[in-house]
């Protein structure tokens, strides 16, 4: 059920949108290209299996692990903004 003058259906479209917009920014951050035989933050050698499993692979799993740790800023929800529902 939508609200005010949206259609029906229109809030399950955001919600839609915005994990589809959340996969494809997931999926444009995985490495592509040639993979690197040393982690370029520690130096140590990268398994032959990690390369193969991740092509473009740049660092071990150990800094690899470190970096999946800090907090990554997400952006802005335009959907969820009130001021783009009145545009």
């Amino acid at each position: 059920m939508a609200t005010g003058w949206a259609r029906d259906g229109a809030v399950q479209d955001q919600i839609d949108d915005t994990v589809k917009d959340g996969l494809l920014h997931a999926r444009s951050r995985l490495p592509t290209g040639e993979s690197e035989t040393h982690c370029i933050e520690c130096g140590d050698e990268i398994p032959e299996k990690r390369r193969q499993a991740l092509p473009g692979v740049k660092t071990c799993v150990q800094c690899q692990s470190t970096r999946d740790k800090q907090p990554v800023n997400q952006g802005f929800n335009r959907r969820g903004s009130k001021d783009s529902q009145l545009r």
